[in-house]
């Protein structure tokens, strides 16, 4: 019942209380958002350059990244500066965080927004992780470490005392519990999950650091948040075939929608506030598992990830 009710409530979502026109002067204010050459990346990076952000357009693609910005440009009057990094890739990823700290002192918001989902299980990230968990959870955690003192630094600097992260997750973290270590490098046990399974285990990863950076850093001034951004039509389900991509393709809203929640937790006033808490569909505070919210495996989670990154 629990999950049902999820899919009719998230799927099909009131109108929003909050729009783009909303978002306030981000004169000042610098911003990364990953996978920003597409998609929710892309409309969250059009919504910010409009309000005057500096936007910093993490891609893996030179050539897409600034096609991106050259068509943002001619939409908004404001150039994002491409950040190429690919986040299949931790030494890449590890570059572009140290490129951008060359550059910049401060960093008011991190969206940690790129994925990929139903991909083959055969594919695997440059340093042999699940592809999905890789990108989703692995590279974006390493990227938030990295950048976390700057935005700790910022929060000290800033009017209301605080500097986001926002966690673009999925409804389909509720289709697993609990998360599976197995799934997380190949082995047996992974090649037995379809790679939906797979994708569900990175959204609910996404939950569970979401939520324990907000228990470790809240009291630093970070405002760690996720988020159902929302049945969205982007390129995430360019590997979907057939009747199930049709089926997807009627219950989808367009990628305008999707930006919604993700800007309302990154720049409205009482977003401030939302530490910890999971947003949904559109704009509104929502309620995670209880499994992504349990401290252990917040703790667990965060202990695993620390020691895959520490000789990079």
């Amino acid at each position: 019942m629990g999950i049902l009710h999820s899919l009719i409530a998230q799927g099909w979502p009131p109108k929003s209380k909050f729009n783009v026109q909303d978002i306030p002067d981000m004169s000042g204010k610098i911003v990364i958002v990953t996978g920003a050459n597409a998609g929710l990346g892309k409309e969250t990076a059009k919504a910010l350059l409009a309000k005057n952000a500096k936007v910093y357009m993490g891609c893996r693609s030179e050539e897409k990244g600034n096609a991106a910005i050259e068509e943002l440009f001619k939409e908004t009057g404001k150039r994002g500066i491409l950040l190429r990094f690919d986040l299949g890739d931790l030494k890449s990823v590890k570059a572009g965080a140290e490129e951008f700290l060359s550059k910049e002192k401060e960093l008011h918001v991190l969206f940690n927004n790129a994925g990929i989902m139903a991909v083959p299980v055969s594919e695997l990230t440059t340093d042999g992780y699940d592809l999905q968990f890789g990108v989703s959870v692995i590279a974006h955690f390493y990227l938030t470490k990295l950048l976390l003192p700057t935005l700790m630094h910022t929060a000290t600097l800033s009017p209301d005392g605080k500097a986001r992260v926002v966690n673009t997750a999925s409804l389909a973290h509720e289709f697993v519990s609990p998360i599976d270590f197995n799934t997380f490098k190949d082995c047996p046990q992974r090649r037995k999950l379809s790679t939906d399974q797979l994708y569900a285990h990175s959204k609910l990863g996404n939950v569970i650091f979401a939520t324990e950076l907000a228990r470790r850093y809240g009291d630093k001034g970070i405002v760690s948040t996720s988020l159902n951004p929302g049945n969205i039509r982007t390129d995430l389900q360019r590997h979907l075939k057939g009747l199930r991509s049709f089926i997807i393709d009627c219950i989808v809203h367009d990628a305008p929608y999707g930006a919604l929640t993700q800007l309302y937790a990154g720049t409205s006033p009482e977003g401030a506030s939302f530490n910890g808490k999971y947003l949904i569909p559109w704009a509104r505070i929502g309620t995670a598992t209880p499994v992504s919210q349990n401290p252990k495996a917040g703790t667990d989670l965060w202990n695993w990830l620390e020691e895959q990154v520490k000789d990079i």
